[in-house]
């Protein structure tokens, strides 16, 4: 198969082009253009072998949930001419990340379970235990690094560092969990629980818009509802949707990202399954089944695509 490592294009107009951790994005005078590649990062580290359609889910996953929420916050979304390509509106992004948390996973967890009761300046109750459903949803958010690791931040830093201003920040606060309680909404439709997700905002004269992607296993966590209740009172791990797998398989073979350590070697059959898990998780998450796109010549498809989309710009 076909994965869509990179891309490299030069368009006519266009303006600059900046390669993030799976995303390719050119820019024009009003309009980004957004490549979703099959690169796969963790612990903000790019892994050596793409995967195959993960670009293509990320693409579409955002997509649809971004078409789903634009009744709550304006969003960047105006076209997808391609499965693996989005193009919209050029904002000036705010310099944080807004995350969201249902439930103490992931990184929180990390933090609890070292001691910590205070993450991002919000503070935990004690005896919580990994996986707890939170007495209600947290905002902990994170600066934006374009290298290297993005840091915790609390909503008191933020502000005094004048990185967003006090209105902005106000409202930023409200989209994420108007957003966050859409998303659980609609994963709770289809049997799974949105158990954190993060949220990139920008804005254009003026105006706040939702950008980047939302909603989808980078930038969220899934568990399976069915058994989740069962699986707690268990002490057993939950079911996933996300790309905590694919983190925990690294930490399992000696890599959390940190300087001296080397990234271990994905086998096929270990593609395959991250892809496999990718499509299961578009499936999942939206009910509509995954169509693979044509893969003999994808850098080539895409490149035709955004020519021909660009002709309007």
């Amino acid at each position: 198969m076909n994965s869509i490592s990179e891309t490299n294009f030069q368009f006519p107009n266009q303006t600059a082009f900046y390669k993030g951790k799976v995303r390719d994005v050119y820019s024009f005078e009003k309009h980004l253009v957004m490549v979703a590649t099959d690169r796969i990062s963790a612990f903000d580290v790019i892994l050596p072998r793409a995967i195959p359609f993960k670009g293509q889910v990320l693409n579409q996953i955002a997509a649809y949930f971004l078409n789903a929420t634009s009744d709550i916050v304006p969003n960047w979304l105006e076209e997808v001419p391609d499965p693996n390509v989005t193009i919209g509106v050029k904002c000036v992004p705010f310099p944080v990340e807004m995350v969201v948390r249902g439930y103490l996973a992931g990184h929180a967890w990390r933090e609890y379970s070292a001691g910590k009761r205070s993450v991002c300046g919000v503070s935990l109750p004690d005896g919580l235990k990994e996986n707890d459903k939170l007495p209600e949803p947290i905002i902990t958010p994170t600066t934006k690094a374009h290298e290297g690791h993005d840091e915790d931040i609390s909503r008191e830093e933020i502000l005094k560092q004048g990185l967003v201003s006090a209105d902005d920040y106000e409202h930023l606060e409200r989209y994420t969990l108007a957003l966050y309680h859409r998303g659980a909404e609609m994963a709770a439709a289809q049997g799974l629980i949105l158990v954190d997700t993060k949220y990139e905002f920008g804005k254009k004269e003026g105006v706040i818009y939702l950008i980047d992607e939302i909603h989808t296993p980078d930038s969220s966590r899934y568990f399976y509802k069915d058994v989740y209740a069962e699986n707690q009172a268990a002490n057993l791990p939950q079911k996933q949707l996300s790309k905590e797998f694919v983190r925990e398989w690294l930490i399992q073979n000696g890599f959390q990202g940190k300087e001296g350590q080397t990234i271990p070697t994905m086998d096929d059959d270990r593609i395959q399954l991250i892809s496999d898990r990718y499509i299961e998780l578009y499936e999942k998450v939206t009910g509509i089944k995954f169509q693979k796109s044509k893969t003999e010549n994808p850098v080539a498809r895409i490149e035709a695509a955004i020519l021909k989309a660009s002709e309007k710009f």
